[in-house]
């Protein structure tokens, strides 16, 4: 055996409250790499409603990679929700019509493109994410955090805007990791090293075959 079926729903026997993500998301604009789980309390029908005014209109996308881990109550915070912050009033006039249709003629909302999570990463319970936020690969995002800029690899976030607590290794480590990419690894080298990805001697993993 060379781990779960990645295309199975709900990957843990009699438990349908941890599902792998890719097989349960229905809007094309939001992208779950393999093996990503998401872990509700409640249900997991849950997690589009946690992804909020996430419209076709705006044009932006949900992109999450391989190996996350997202815990119950995560929002994020799409696009959809931006309203002109150097304009006078910050009311969205135009979208009530009635003599105000024309409020935005020559003008745009503002647009902070595609939300990005990298592989292994994993947000903690009740954590928001807002809007055109890149979150690299391996961080960790605490509980209750709102993160509001990019996070980088492999460092660890929290707070009310996040900021970095500490790196989870030093840089020449990080850099490493990168390149490796054990998520892109095929599932058998995975599950051959799966020790290795446990444990914390990082160089039997970077010599691992």
């Amino acid at each position: 055996m060379n781990g779960p079926d990645k295309f199975t729903k709900f990957p843990l026997p009699f438990y349908e409250r941890l599902c792998f993500l890719k097989n349960v998301v229905k809007n094309p604009n939001i992208i779950v790499g393999d093996y990503t789980y998401y872990d509700d309390f409640e249900s997991v029908e849950n997690f589009e409603k946690n992804v909020k005014y996430l419209f076709d209109f705006t044009g932006d996308k949900l992109i999450i990679g391989k190996f996350c881990m997202i815990a119950s109550g995560v929002s994020f915070i799409m696009n959809g929700a931006n309203h002109l912050t150097d304009a006078v009033s910050t009311y969205p006039f135009a979208i009530f019509g009635n003599g105000w249709e024309n409020a935005m003629a020559g003008k745009v909302y503002p647009f902070k493109g595609n939300t990005v999570i990298g592989n292994d990463v994993w947000i903690g319970y009740n954590a928001t994410i807002m809007a055109g936020v890149t979150i690299g690969d391996g961080a960790i995002i605490a509980t209750n955090a709102t993160v509001v800029k990019d996070v980088a690899p492999y460092s660890i976030v929290g707070g009310n805007p996040a900021q970095e607590i500490r790196k989870r290794f030093s840089d020449d480590v990080i850099k490493e990791l990168l390149e490796i990419s054990w998520w892109d690894w095929d599932a058998e080298k995975i599950t051959k090293n799966v020790q290795y990805l446990t444990g914390n001697n990082i160089d039997q993993l970077l010599n691992a075959h």
